[in-house]
């Protein structure tokens, strides 16, 4: 009879762990294996808080859950491991009594991939609506600045006191830091020059460009995986894209007291879904580093131009670097908790046709 029980909940898609009273974990089912990352023999008999932070799912929670015979539930947690891992979570927890000892079943749901691709599709709509917006008025705006600029010069060429046309060099001055601007918020205005190169080439001139400015001691630090392919893609485009992160997360950490740290990570990923489109190969850049995490006001905007969350920044390096990725099919996702912020990249690897 328990065989077959086990047999059932190894057939379950929902994880399952079971505790004693002491709090140590009894049985986990495979779906519970897979998502801890661990074997069986490597789980029963250790506490639950040596695998699952105290923060994500408070132990005395569960200690009053065991005393007062009653379970609870709780909806989208972010259930926190004690190997950095994290993932979005419902989680189920009951009471039992059998053979005159206590213990809590714990059901853990995780819903990372649905709530993921719902919040993708809905961030990349309002995305693409507020980039056609900032478009429209960037384009509105530029127009006007080019003839206050030339209407300034031409009053220049009529003045005769040198304090009046300080006044017009400012007009001038400042519609072309306007005009700059407006380009920025544009986006690049040439199309991409694909070619097949490897992109760790790539990551590794922003490795360097970054360590030789010595105004920042932060430690840089790859971890990247030798079996991604030559891809097809705009080296200059994806350096700028990359660079801006790095360039981000050197900005938060310069202004924190601990040491900083920034690893740079590449890493295959198989059947990947990007924007309604599965491939079967994708390669995932991630840029890491130990800073404060992104403010929560601004997690779903934060790809939006001219959203920040820096006291000196311009809101321009994230939304330029989601527009570079866009013209490699690609996309850009963010997890983020105080002393972790990861930006992965996505990719897709094209086929290589032979020449022969």
């Amino acid at each position: 009879m328990i065989e077959k029980l086990e047999y059932l909940l190894d057939s379950l898609a929902t994880a399952v762990i079971v505790i004693d009273d002491k709090l140590r974990i009894c049985y986990a089912n495979l779906s519970a294996q897979s998502v801890l990352e661990l074997s069986d023999n490597q789980l029963v008999g250790f506490p639950v808080s040596q695998f699952i932070s105290h923060d994500s799912l408070s132990l005395d929670r569960l200690g009053a859950a065991l005393k007062s015979h009653e379970g609870f539930s709780d909806s989208e947690i972010l259930l926190a491991f004690c190997d950095g891992r994290h993932i979005l979570a419902d989680v189920t927890v009951t009471c039992f009594e059998r053979n005159n000892s206590e213990g809590l079943s714990i059901e853990v749901k995780a819903i990372d991939q649905q709530k993921r691709i719902s919040q993708e599709s809905q961030q990349w709509a309002q995305q693409q609506a507020a980039r056609e917006l900032v478009r429209g008025l960037a384009h509105e705006i530029k127009n006007p600045l080019g003839g206050i600029r030339g209407a300034a010069q031409l009053l220049e060429k009529q003045l005769h006191s040198f304090e009046l046309e300080e006044f017009t060099q400012v007009i001038i001055e400042q519609s072309d830091r306007l005009s700059n601007l407006v380009d920025r918020l544009l986006g690049p205005n040439s199309p991409p020059n694909f070619q097949w190169c490897n992109i760790h080439q790539v990551l590794e001139k922003i490795r360097t460009l970054v360590q030789l400015d010595s105004a920042y001691n932060i430690e840089i630090q790859r971890d990247y995986d030798p079996s991604i392919p030559d891809m097809k893609i705009d080296q200059d485009m994806l350096q700028q894209a990359v660079l801006n992160m790095v360039r981000n997360s050197v900005q938060v950490l310069s202004e924190q007291t601990y040491p900083g740290e920034i690893l740079i990570k590449s890493r295959i990923k198989r059947q990947l879904t990007i924007h309604g489109v599965k491939h079967p190969l994708v390669a995932q850049i991630k840029v890491i580093d130990n800073g404060p995490g992104i403010p929560e006001e601004i997690k779903d905007t934060l790809f939006y131009p001219m959203v920040t969350g820096k006291s000196n920044g311009t809101g321009l390096g994230l939304s330029i670097a989601q527009t570079l990725i866009d013209h490699h099919r690609g996309k850009i996702d963010v997890e983020s908790w105080p002393g972790h912020t990861e930006f992965k990249i996505y990719l897709p690897i094209d086929k290589k046709e032979s020449t022969s």
